[in-house]
């Protein structure tokens, strides 16, 4: 049987984005060993989205993980819409998953796959099981089957339809797909091991009724697969060959091998599993995303708030940013939080090259200069001299060649006799260490000279509404600088002001200590359908706040997908949706700093009633909890591991967990600092906390040598890591008593191919008589037994000549 129809991948889509890459880490080690020794004529990978909703920044790593890792191996990667259940799905979502992807930079040419339009193969697969006596039409209900397969102490028991007979079980299933039967009737189910510990195998349903419209196959079916069933079929069906996965579905990789034995597909694809990577401050589960949407605590999907990819597009936020995020957080085989500061870093790092500085004010106040006669025209610049420099013909180049407005390295500002200001730069009872404007205070008008306050004007309420000023001579002083715009040619502007949507890091989590009391979930806005709201209670009342200000009308003619810094005030850029030439709407992407971590910080620090001050990293990461923003003593703890060579993402965590920095302080620097640095977040950071490490992370740099040198391969380091940890032992001395760094001598490796042989007789004589699928179990038993030293590309060959000898 064949696995693909598809040609076999030659060379990377020549599009592809490059610039940001995947790490090196365990899945690629695996692929240049399959691509070494022959296993593979190439690389092919697929990201399997179901058209359920709109794609969100959780789906950015998997995505950036599937189609990067096939660019840098010189082959070839898919988009696969897995529309198998019919409920939810839709082509507004499967046009909406392409529209997103395609706006990251990705495009897979003619490697487009539906699930759907394989219903047919898969019966025909399904039938195959059954004529094989592998699967089985069941007929219980859901509770007893629940009750039948057991629990983790207690094996499973057969059904009493277990035994159904092959013609049987065919009348039954194919009166199945007729639609003889309702919802829930019967299910077919894969005939595997009712007494294995893994609950996944204790025989999975593959096939179940369900009476829905599909959005492109209409009525035409009743009965669909299960994911277990279809998603490894369809792997097969395209060539894929390595299928990667987060870390939930590593019981499920058991059912996906045993179909690919079943089915003997060669060659074969495989599955491999990678932690998941969860933001702080968002949620991400489509059931969550959609409630807010439903009910109205957003706009829409695209609302800028979200995390959907259309709702950072909306928000100005650039995919180049998206991508150097996904490539900053690692890939591991453990689950992680990744703190939000790394999605912001990025933003702010890509829009800090990209955007030209101008002034918008955005609560203004009236300033009038009474001793300005004329206007006068002022050349300021868009890209101070620390930032960037522009090229001779005045435009700014970014990395890569990339030219991007304003064509000129100035612009003209006019300052007339009357100004807006910013209604918190003028205090008239300012409080201690103010620097902004007072009465008879002076203060500096970005690059137009020298102000100061006279008198002011005040309503009934006291509220400041006009200012008279003195323009000032040459050779004046002030102590601090703000902005401004001319009252007579400033564009009126509506500004949107986003925050996070959530005020705390995990939502999903409890904090019954910062329940919002007033909260109440009957209230309009929040009374379509049964509501969870363990996660709406913890909702940033200032997600979003808006106001009528002016920008300087320097703006007016930039094309409208421009991103602005206003200086002081953040980076902005024209609403796509909403704004208009005549009434522009400028959202706000990201401020200027952390802002949001300094407020956070500040209220950490608030004792209660009657309690001590907190301390402000009480929190672990990864607990669960409230993470406490970054100190500035972090923040520079940050930047120095960083230089050092670790990963973004490993160094924020090891800055806000004095313990796993401890350990990693005789940590030697150099080019195995990183991987140190990976093990110490990764692998130790448990015992570590628990104080039940004995090795030092100085001895841990020539096992990450040995590492990179490709001298051990990542199962054979972990190992001796896990052991070294727990021993004290230097890596190095396991390495060298055991000889793990040394490959293994053909008579030795000819000895563990027999003895597998010899143990598994069954599966021997099966291969014989035509599974030759069965090759990739017997390399498995070979690998193991040989404890990881073995040649891959040698082991196939060995193996393959002992088997076609018998």
């Amino acid at each position: 049987m064949t696995a693909s129809d598809a040609d076999r991948p030659h060379s990377a889509t020549p599009d592809a984005p490059t610039a940001a890459r995947v790490a090196p880490n365990f899945i690629t080690e695996i692929i240049e060993r399959d691509l070494q020794g022959g296993k593979y004529a190439g690389v092919v990978t697929r990201f399997p989205p179901e058209p359920n909703g709109y794609l969100h920044l959780g789906h950015t790593f998997a995505s950036f993980l599937d189609f990067q890792t096939a660019v840098q191996f010189g082959g070839r990667y898919h988009l696969r819409l897995d529309d198998t259940n019919p409920e939810g799905e839709s082509q507004e979502f499967a046009d909406g998953i392409m529209a997103d992807l395609r706006w990251m930079g990705w495009d897979w040419g003619e490697n487009l796959f539906y699930a759907s339009d394989n219903f047919e193969r898969y019966y025909a697969y399904a039938e195959q099981l059954i004529r094989q006596g592998d699967a089985y039409v069941d007929s219980v209900s859901g509770d007893e089957m629940a009750r039948l397969r057991g629990d983790a102490h207690t094996p499973g028991a057969p059904s009493a339809y277990r035994g159904r007979g092959v013609e049987e079980n065919l009348d039954l299933f194919r009166r199945m797909r007729a639609g003889e039967f309702p919802d829930g009737a019967h299910v077919l189910r894969g005939k595997i091991d009712l007494g294995s510990a893994n609950m996944k195998l204790r025989d999975p349903v593959l096939y179940r009724i369900k009476r829905a419209w599909h959005y492109r196959a209409g009525d035409a079916w009743c009965i669909y697969p299960m994911y277990d069933f279809q998603h490894p079929l369809q792997d097969a069906i395209e060539g894929v060959t390595h299928s990667m996965c987060s870390l939930e579905f590593v019981d499920n990789r058991a059912i996906y091998d045993w179909l690919m034995e079943r089915l003997s597909f060669e060659p074969r694809p495989h599955q491999y599993e990678f932690g998941r990577r969860s933001l702080e401050y968002t949620v991400v589960s489509k059931r969550k995303l959609r409630q807010l949407v439903q009910s109205g605590v957003v706009s829409g999907w695209d609302d800028p708030r979200m995390p959907t990819l259309r709702a950072q597009q909306r928000l100005g936020v650039t995919p180049d940013a998206v991508r150097a995020f996904a490539s900053q957080i690692g890939v591991s085989r453990t689950n992680r939080t990744v703190d939000i500061a790394v999605y912001e870093n990025a933003v702010r790092d890509d829009l800090n090259h990209r955007a030209p500085r101008v002034m918008a004010v955005l609560d203004p106040v009236r300033v009038t200069l009474e001793n300005l006669d004329a206007a006068r025209t002022l050349q300021l610049p868009y890209w101070p001299h620390d930032v960037v420099d522009a090229s001779p013909d005045g435009q700014v180049a970014l990395p890569g060649g990339q030219r991007v407005v304003p064509a000129q390295a100035v612009r003209e500002v006019r300052l007339t006799s009357d100004l807006f200001i910013e209604r918190e730069d003028f205090s008239a009872d300012p409080p201690k260490g103010y620097k902004r404007l007072t009465p008879g205070g002076t203060v500096r008008l970005r690059g137009a000279g020298i102000i100061r306050a006279d008198r002011f004007d005040a309503n009934e309420e006291g509220q400041v509404t006009h200012i008279h000023a003195t323009l000032l001579e040459d050779g004046a002083k002030a102590g601090g600088v703000i902005h401004w715009v001319s009252a007579e040619d400033a564009i009126p502007a509506e500004f949107r002001l986003y925050d996070r949507l959530f005020r705390v890091a995990n939502p999903e989590g409890e904090h019954p200590e910062d329940i919002l009391p007033d909260f109440d979930p009957e209230q309009p806005g929040h009374e379509s359908g049964p509501l969870d709201t363990g996660f709406l209670r913890y909702l940033n009342p200032d997600s979003l706040r808006v106001t009528r200000g002016y920008v300087e009308a320097s703006v007016a003619n930039d094309p409208p997908d421009t991103r602005y810094q206003f200086e002081r005030q953040g980076y902005f850029w024209r609403d796509p949706v909403d704004s208009r030439e005549d009434a522009p709407v400028f959202g706000r992407i990201i401020t200027l700093k952390d802002a949001w971590g300094q407020t956070q910080k500040a209220e950490s620090g608030k004792p209660k009633p009657g309690g001590k001050k907190p301390k402000a990293d009480a929190t672990p990461a990864g607990s669960g909890g409230v993470q406490p923003a970054l100190t500035p003593e972090q923040e520079a703890e940050v930047a120095r591991l960083t230089r050092l060579g670790a990963a973004e993402g490993d160094a924020r965590t090891l800055a806000r967990d004095e313990v796993l920095l401890a350990f990693l302080a005789d940590a030697a620097p150099g080019e195995t600092f990183a991987q140190v640095a990976s093990w110490t977040v990764n692998d130790l950071a448990t015992a570590l906390r628990s104080g039940s490490v004995s090795v030092a992370a100085a001895e841990l740099a020539p096992l990450a040598g040995l590492l990179a040198a490709g001298t051990v391969t990542s199962r054979v380091a972990r190992d001796v890591l896990a052991r070294a940890a727990a021993s004290g032992e230097a890596p190095a001395a396991i390495i060298d008593r055991e000889g793990l760094s040394a490959g293994l001598s053909d008579a030795e490796l000819e000895r563990i191919v027999a003895g597998v042989l010899e143990g598994h007789p069954a599966e021997t004589e099966a291969y014989r008589g035509g599974r030759t699928a069965l090759l990739g179990f017997f390399t498995g038993q070979v690998m193991r037994a040989s404890r990881g030293k073995a040649d891959p590309g040698r082991v196939a060959d060995v193996l393959k000549a002992a088997l076609d000898a018998g």
